[in-house]
């Protein structure tokens, strides 16, 4: 078979339009096949007559659900509904008939909804999909509340979020994630990685989202933790006009007059302002921020489609637009940055830009109060044409989402583990008299982001002729199907306005004179400049330009040639070819009162000298500091895959992928910019062509599993594969970057190779029953070459990405979902759920990190830790009652509960000598409630209640050397209460 599949190689494509379904009726009563009993599907009134041995099929229907309808003299008809056709996949559905027909003039079948976004046809999907899939349905996903896509994934069993944007799959974070939008890669604009940002995709647009587990070569080489599809609504069977809008209650910023905002600040209509900086010299606007009266929350969606028949030809179409303002706040945030000085010793602060024997220095113990405000709107629109063996869709998404964040951190508590019982309204206090020594810091940010994203995808679909050819040993080829893709899209970040401004602060201090000569004074209370780290010369006022643009063209061809064995098995073979050329653009302008060094103001601590600053003489001029670049990344492949069922109960999957990873960036630095270059003690500037990155690598990654269906409701699954993980631009950038003032250094690293990752996967699914399901899975995964975030010194602390020798992860997941009415009648309508991941995680460190954690100044010997951003454990619980058997027709409740077991965000590192710990995020839950009512046949009222348990987030240092854990970081999000209405025609 598989030098059958190579002789057809050339040709190929991408998304299957046509599937299959097959069967054995049988005969209940004595559990034998039924011959001659008649299959129809309702919705093309096609009828089959089953074999001798009960066996029926449909071979050729396109992607879609349908109800089946089993009939026979002498037994009672029988109707299958919502069955799912999965393009270019066979859908198993056996069917039992029992005697004792009692005959009917007409059988009529009414009244049946066929949604491919319910849970019951994705549960289809998942037991039909060459790869080990979860998913979850536009259904499931509107009673959690989820709003966008981010917030939905974590429902998936073994599936969580980082940074509230980005897919993290069975707790492998971006890199090893492939995410798509109709099975499509995006490109992002994210300035730190080459990943989807998720929470721009609202839940209206959205019909499910399909996680594809394992990997096989009709997917891309990347999808090493799971590939995350978007699935996006698609046109209607008939014709359907709806309408939702509603508004939302935070406790932490509806009716607040201390949201934090600055003048000017906040977010438009459209989300779109002209706020680009334009030349040197002292800019309007604010420096700093300032309190006002919350921002409305609220959102709206509209959508249309349908299908008409014009002769042979069936044409459709569907419309959506959204729009959405959203606003959130805290108040109790914590930022704190510890070490340990001394091996043994417990944890101090962190201090920076001199020490405590100089008298000179800060500490980094903020206190962070943050307001967000954004704006979301975008439509999605979708054309198709079909004939009886074609089809054309063109789609076209537009997503636009405007964000403007204002962040004030004040460090006072540094002042105060110095100098306990610190008094500021004291001049003769210690603390006061050392005022050099961890003064008061405060710092303002402004930040106002564009991002935008959209996709242009032109499909097609064939059915080729019937080659009406048999083979020696019984195998006949069927009608080869032929689909293509091509797609263009972009992704685009502006940021025109990003300011930081830092002050630090010191009280009245007492100056006793040299008494007769000079008698006793006291200084007043003054603000200073607050600069970055030594190694940049900008001032205490930044402002900051940025703009990243990523355009990506892709083209996708599969060529599937069915063919049925001797048994009546049908298998495949598949050929593709895949090219996806994506450019980066990134541009960056830094302002900065540069050589500021006499400035001061005098005020209270109570005071802001960000509110004078703009009126105060302080020129703003360009920096010289600042690296454009200009990056491609070009990835082609072919593959080869079979499907080949050596029984009717054992099926064998597998291929080969062929793929091409060329990636390269042009640095354009300015006259002052610096790098370190490898084996460097210290920065040296950076010249045109020094830092240049052209990174090209070819890798073969095969692919082998198995079906094996012992019994009729259980399916074992096997699969071992190999894939890789990329390298970021940002991470082969050998330039200094800074993100705000006083954040961490970070500098890329030219030297950066790929990881490869060897897959293995089992899983049992068992389902009893329509919509029941028990499953267990286990899975583990060997990377090579993994890349990791350590810290180096070079005169100042900076982060840096490495290649670690190896890595492992491996874990269990559990799945049940259950209709309890399937056991008690008088619970109909009832839905339990739950899932659980437990994972295990180890990176083996690089040999020179591990020595320097054995230095006499640190002794915190360990030669390997767990893996960043995987979580220890994920669960998830969910009920859905419909409550019409209580008698409250038309009301629905929903309960969700989800929790994220501690997750390594940050591994152990050094910082001028001192030792810092592992960072974990520890663990949280979120509970949120849905209750829906039907008015009438057209109108739904929902009442959602998101974060009931308003958990404390936090980080915290942890490591065997310190104890018990210290807290990093910590704030709440609040409690959210949101009404809706809908209207569906």
């Amino acid at each position: 078979m598989l030098l059958c599949a190579l002789l057809w190689a050339p040709v190929s494509v991408c998304a299957q339009q046509v599937g299959s379904i097959r069967g054995v009726v049988y005969d209940k009563d004595f559990e034998t096949p039924l011959a001659s009993a008649t299959v129809t599907v309702a919705e093309k009134d096609e009828k089959t007559t089953a074999t001798e041995e009960g066996n029926y099929v449909f071979p050729q229907l396109p992607a879609g659900t349908y109800t089946l309808v089993f009939t026979k003299d002498g037994y009672t008809p029988q109707v299958k509904p919502n069955v799912l056709v999965v393009a270019g996949q066979m859908t198993e559905v056996d069917m039992w008939l029992s005697g004792d027909f009692v005959e009917m003039e007409e059988f009529i079948v009414q009244d049946i909804q066929f949604e491919s976004g319910t849970e019951s046809a994705l549960l289809e999907l998942r037991l039909e999909s060459p790869s080990l899939m979860n998913s979850i349905s536009a259904d499931l996903i509107s009673q959690a509340g989820a709003s966008d896509a981010a917030s939905a994934l974590q429902l998936v069993a073994g599936a969580t979020i980082q940074e509230g944007k980005f897919a993290v799959v069975r707790g492998l974070p971006d890199r090893y994630v492939n995410s798509q939008m109709n099975g499509v890669r995006l490109p992002t604009a994210d300035p730190d990685k080459r990943a989807v940002h998720l929470d721009q995709f609202p839940s209206t647009i959205i019909e499910s989202i399909q996680v594809s587990k394992t990997f096989t070569p009709d997917q891309q080489g990347d999808a090493s933790g799971g590939a995350v599809n978007l699935v996006l609504k698609a046109i209607p069977d008939e014709p359907v006009l709806k309408f939702n809008f509603g508004s939302s209650y935070s406790t932490q910023v509806t009716n607040k007059d201390d949201f934090l905002s600055y003048k000017g600040g906040g977010v438009n209509l459209l989300g779109r302002e002209d706020r680009d900086i334009p030349s040197d010299g002292n800019f309007g606007g604010a420096a700093g921020l300032s309190s006002t009266h919350a921002p409305y929350d609220g959102k709206w969606s509209l959508a249309a489609g349908g299908k008409r028949q014009v002769g042979d030809i069936t044409v459709g179409g569907f419309g959506s637009l959204f729009y959405e303002r959203d606003s959130s706040s805290y108040r109790d945030g914590i930022d704190d940055k510890y070490w340990v000085e001394h091996p043994g010793d417990p944890m101090t602060p962190q201090y920076v830009q001199g020490s405590p024997d100089q008298g000179d220095f800060k500490t980094q113990l903020f206190d962070v109060q943050q307001s967000a405000e954004e704006v979301k709107w975008g439509g999605l629109g979708t054309l198709g044409l079909e004939v009886e063996d074609h089809a054309l869709t063109l789609l076209y998404m537009y997503t636009r989402t405007a964000e403007d964040v204002a962040t004030l951190a004040e460090d006072t508590r540094g002042k105060e583990f110095y100098f306990p019982g610190y008094d500021p309204n004291d001049p003769r206090h210690p603390g006061n008299q050392e005022r050099d020594a961890a003064p008061y810091l405060r710092m303002e940010t402004l930040e106002y982001t564009e991002r935008t994203t959209q996709t242009l995808q032109l499909r097609g679909r064939h059915t080729l002729l019937d080659p009406d050819l048999e083979i020696k040993g019984g195998v006949s080829f069927l009608a080869p199907e032929f689909d293509w893709l091509v797609a263009q899209s972009s992704s685009g970040l502006l940021q025109p306005d990003k300011r930081q401004f830092g002050s630090l602060w010191w009280a009245e201090s007492y100056n006793p004179g040299y008494p007769p000569y000079l008698p006793p004074s006291t200084y007043p209370s003054l603000f200073r400049p607050f600069k970055p780290a030594a190694n940049f010369t900008m001032g205490n006022f930044q402002r900051i330009w940025k703009d990243i643009s990523e355009d990506s063209t892709q083209y996708q061809t599969n060529l599937k040639i069915p063919f049925e064995q001797w048994s009546g098995d049908e298998g495949y073979l598949k050929f593709g070819i895949f090219k996806d050329q994506l450019k980066r653009s990134f541009q960056q302008d830094s302002f900065s009162n540069f050589n500021d060094n006499s400035a001061q103001y005098s005020g209270d601590w109570d005071d802001f000298w960000s509110d004078v600053f703009p009126d105060e003489n302080h020129p703003v001029t360009a920096a010289a500091m600042d690296v454009d670049y200009e990056g491609e990344q070009d990835i082609s492949a072919w593959y080869v895959m079979e499907d080949v069922p050596l029984c009717p109960y054992f099926n064998l999957i597998g291929g080969l992928r062929f793929e091409t990873t060329d990636l390269s960036i042009v640095n354009s630095p300015e006259r002052e910019v610096t790098w370190i270059p490898p084996g460097a003690s210290g920065p040296v500037r950076l010249n045109p062509g020094d830092a240049d990155v052209s990174f090209s690598q070819k890798d073969v990654l095969p692919s082998l599993g198995f079906e094996l269906k012992p019994l009729a409701k259980v399916t074992l699954r096997g699969s071992y594969s190999q894939t890789v993980a990329r390298q970021t631009f940002k991470e082969l950038s050998p330039i200094q970057q800074q993100e705000y003032l006083g954040g961490d250094v970070f500098i890329g690293n030219p030297y950066l190779g790929m990881s490869s990752l060897k897959n293995y996967d089992l899983r049992l699914d068992y389902t009893p029953y329509q919509g029941g399901l028990a499953s267990v899975s286990y899975f583990f995964k060997d990377v090579k070459d993994p890349i990791e975030y350590v810290q180096r010194n070079a005169g100042f602390t900076y982060t840096t990405p490495v290649n670690y020798p190896n890595g492992t992860l491996s874990g269990f997941e559990l799945e049940l979902r259950q209709e309890v009415g399937h056991f008690w009648k008088r619970f109909e309508g009832l839905s339990l759920g739950a899932n659980a991941t437990f994972i295990s995680s180890e990176v083996t460190l690089p040999d020179d990190e591990a020595a320097g954690f054995d230095l006499p100044n640190i002794r915190a010997p360990m030669k390997s830790r767990n893996m960043t951003n995987a979580p220890e454990h994920l669960y998830n619980f969910f009920m859905s009652y419909q409550l019409d058997t209580l008698g409250l027709k038309g009301t629905q409740l929903s309960l969700f509960y989800t929790v994220r077991g501690d997750t390594l965000v940050a591994g152990a590192g050094q910082s001028n000598g001192k030792f810092v710990p592992d960072v974990y995020e520890l663990e949280y839950g979120t509970l949120n409630l849905s209750l829906a009512q039907k008015i009438g046949e057209n109108c739904k009222v929902t009442f959602q209640a998101k974060n009931l348990t308003n958990p404390e987030i936090q980080k915290a240092y942890r490591s065997e050397y310190i104890g018990d854990d210290v807290v990093k970081n910590s704030y709440k999000k609040g409690m959210e209460f949101s009404l809706g209405l809908g209207f569906e025609f």
